[in-house]
């Protein structure tokens, strides 16, 4: 049979006696028997971790004691009356300690003032060694960083003294210095004027021819540097890259002004005209024919005046942000590009109307177009995507590997050309459907393998057909030769 546990009582009193006196919460509770049929009234005691409770605020020896560590305390609500308790009716404040040890009971108390329960139910939750050890953690690392602050500053002190010490020393150092200077000037003034000498006048001549020198000198190999310099490989680099920036301000000052008269020549104009009262085209031919040239123009722009800003801080340029904001809206180009072909047969399909026709060729008349038609103007967009992988791969051919601009512009070359592959492979794909609904829609019964979109475009011609009766061969156009999807 397991013994009991000793304790010894005169280390208990003390402790009950300490809680009685200095205890983190001290006062009246009653307390539910043991065999939950009656409430006592106790004196109970809160110290760290350990609740004792005494028979009445005088006693001097504790009842009871409970270990508070890893407990859970809570509110309780108030139990419905018994018909056949005894006891008086007045409010009650109700709160339990669940212990998390086996077979041990919940310990009920209550109080008969709201404000004595939850500052009693705050304390007991409190009241574990864990916390005091956490604070006491915390507050040992305050104390270690008081220390070192308190010895950083000692230091500091102490330099700041020797310095203190160093100026006056240097203080002292310099009034001797003022001083001797001070006599010295009283014995020049008092002593009359000596005329120089021959070899004062000799050493100044030699000082003179000296400084001339070794100026000559430094200036001669000052400009050594700078020839060798422009002769470098990294020169002549920089040179062909500032030649290749250049040139790109240039060609996107050119493109942005081909948008502009795209835009103010033609597609607004023309919006107004199939607002009119006999419209020569309607609204839904002319964006289908131009989709987004506005929106790209007002893009171009903002790209290109990026681009004059950052030539006004030559000979430090930095392009990369540039094309970063750039790369996000080129997507609008998938678009424009999968919708020429298209555009261009809407557009000849409305020059078969004779008004559109004509106002089109008195558009295309204005000295802006300088004798460029319509197609031509659209057309430029389709290869400005190529023109900045062509100008991004001249670009990096003539920037160093170390450049800070390396990366981005490498990054900016792979984008390009990722989104370029994407646009031919979508007009090859959307041209060739093209291709086949029209010739299906040229036989008369239809041809439902022409709807497969596996099916490719190969070429178109004639073909000769045979015919036995007459004994003779006749020719036919041949619309189609198509064969299933091989690449």
């Amino acid at each position: 049979m397991q013994k009991g546990i000793r304790l010894n009582d005169g280390h208990i009193t003390y402790l009950a006696l300490l809680a009685k006196k200095d205890g983190t919460r001290r006062g009246c509770l009653s307390k539910k028997s043991s065999d939950n049929t009656k409430w006592h009234s106790k004196w109970f005691a809160l110290l760290q971790n350990m609740l004792f409770y005494f028979e009445n605020d005088s006693s001097s020896r504790p009842s009871g004691l409970y270990l508070l560590e890893g407990c859970v305390c809570d509110r309780a609500p108030s139990p419905k009356p018994s018909l056949s308790a005894k006891e008086c009716l007045e409010k009650q404040y109700y709160f339990t300690v669940t212990f998390n040890h086996d077979n041990q009971k919940a310990l009920e108390l209550r109080t008969e003032d709201v404000k004595d329960c939850d500052e009693w139910v705050a304390a007991i939750t409190q009241a574990s060694y864990r916390n005091l050890a956490t604070e006491h953690e915390t507050l040992m690392q305050k104390y270690l960083h008081l220390l070192q602050i308190v010895e950083t500053e000692k230091t500091v002190a102490k330099q700041l003294r020797q310095q203190i010490e160093d100026g006056e020393i240097e203080i002292e150092r310099l009034k001797s210095e003022i001083a001797g200077l001070l006599k010295d000037n009283e014995k020049i003034q008092s002593n009359p004027e000596v005329p120089p000498s021959e070899d004062d006048t000799e050493i100044k001549k030699i000082k003179k021819v000296q400084s001339f020198l070794r100026g000559w000198i430094c200036r001669r190999k000052w400009k050594t540097i700078i020839q060798d310099y422009i002769r470098s490989p990294h020169a002549e680099s920089m040179r062909k890259r500032n030649q290749v920036v250049f040139s790109m301000l240039e060609a996107e000052a050119e493109y942005v002004q081909q948008l502009h008269i795209l835009v103010n020549n033609f597609l607004r104009p023309l919006r107004m005209a199939a607002s009119s009262k006999k419209p020569p085209i309607t609204h839904d031919d002319v964006s289908s024919i131009f989709l987004n040239s506005e929106t790209i123009m007002f893009l171009h722009q903002i790209f290109y005046q990026g681009l004059k800003a950052r030539i006004a801080s030559w000979p430090t340029l930095v392009l990369a942000d540039l094309f970063d904001i750039l790369l996000p809206m080129l997507n609008i180009y998938q678009e424009f590009v999968r919708n020429h072909q298209y555009s261009l047969q809407i557009l000849a399909h409305c020059k078969q109307n004779r008004d559109f026709d004509k106002l089109l060729k008195q558009y295309e008349a204005k000295p802006d177009c300088e004798e460029r038609t319509l197609e031509t103007f659209l057309t430029y967009p389709m290869f400005q995507i190529p023109r900045y992988i062509l100008t991004l791969h001249e670009l990096l051919a003539h920037t160093p590997h170390e450049h800070v601009e390396r990366n981005s512009l490498d990054y900016a070359k792979s984008k390009l050309e990722e989104l370029s592959r994407i646009m031919h492979d979508e007009v090859s794909e959307t041209e060739n459907i093209r291709k086949n609904l029209a010739i299906e829609r040229m036989i008369v019964e239809g041809c439902e393998v022409l709807l497969d979109t596996s099916q490719t475009f190969v070429r178109q011609g004639k073909e000769n057909v045979f015919l036995k009766e007459r004994d003779s061969v006749s020719s036919s156009p041949n619309i189609l030769s198509s064969a299933p999807e091989a690449k």
